[in-house]
């Protein structure tokens, strides 16, 4: 997704996304970053959501393993359960490699039949990636486990939830957990706030549930939907008490509102 979403030339890449970084610290004032139980963050293209996912992860002392979770927008998708891992190996940016924690992903496994490997999933599809520069510049020893969700059924987010939750308690290192998520999609601005409001009390209130449920009633187009209830729902399992919106904003600001008739809503929420 490199020249597309984000800059292909490490140069230009690494320069942005520090200037980027470097607003978001200016933004936020003299906060140091602090230890976080898990993030949401959007994965546009860098000119759109790049500002939201700067504020996120400035403000979040990162762990060198990181538990990635994302949407499916491919519909490829050959895990049995519905949660497709990339067990080993690394993903690649032009900032280089960053290694897929291979102990971590199969103690994941072990912990709930709804993760299968599933490479397929992950070949053409940008909601990890595109985070990725991030980690790279903040924690360049940064390890993953990327998973792909191929549903937003809340019967099963809650059982994942619950394995990631073991799989923290258990781990011999702190975890971040990580959901990549847009929220509404190509509906007009004023309509569009509105959805993502409702959609961020949800997430706020840490109520994977009325997430999902409050999606399909009221159409908010949310794609990374199931991976947020996940981690929120996780996160609350392992002791989190709130959730704070850190920064909103939605792609017509990029055109000063001179486009506003179908926009895409970023939100940036970190889980203390």
């Amino acid at each position: 997704m490199s020249g597309r979403f984000y800059p292909g030339a490490r140069a230009e890449l690494a320069a942005a996304v520090a200037a980027l970084l470097d607003a978001a610290r200016a933004e936020a004032g003299a906060s140091p970053p602090a230890p976080v139980r898990a993030v949401i963050a959007p994965h546009a293209g860098y000119a759109y959501s790049g500002p939201t996912a700067a504020h996120v992860f400035a403000r979040a002392a990162l762990p060198s393993l990181v538990v990635m979770l994302a949407p499916n927008h491919t519909g490829v998708c050959r895990a049995p359960g519905g949660v497709s891992l990339w067990e080993d190996g690394a993903f690649h940016t032009p900032l280089g490699d960053v290694p897929v924690d291979a102990p971590c992903a199969a103690a994941l496994r072990a912990a709930s039949p709804l993760v299968g490997v599933d490479h397929e999933a992950h070949r053409a599809e940008h909601a990890i990636e595109v985070l990725l520069p991030f980690l790279q510049v903040l924690r360049p020893d940064a390890r993953i486990v990327p998973l792909v969700l191929a549903w937003d059924v809340w019967e099963s987010a809650r059982e994942l939830a619950d394995a990631l939750a073991r799989v923290v308690r258990e781990a011999r290192e702190p975890i971040l957990l990580v959901a990549s998520s847009d929220l509404n999609h190509y509906e007009p601005a004023a309509v569009s706030v509105r959805k993502d409001a409702r959609a961020l009390e949800a997430v706020t209130a840490l109520d994977g549930a009325e997430l999902l449920a409050r999606c399909r009633r009221e159409r908010i187009s949310m794609c990374g939907r199931g991976p947020a209830a996940v981690v929120i729902a996780a996160a609350r399992a392992l002791g989190a008490t709130r959730a704070d919106v850190v920064d909103y904003r939605h792609s017509g600001w990029v055109s000063g509102g001179a486009d506003d008739s179908q926009v895409v809503g970023y939100g940036g929420v970190v889980i203390p």
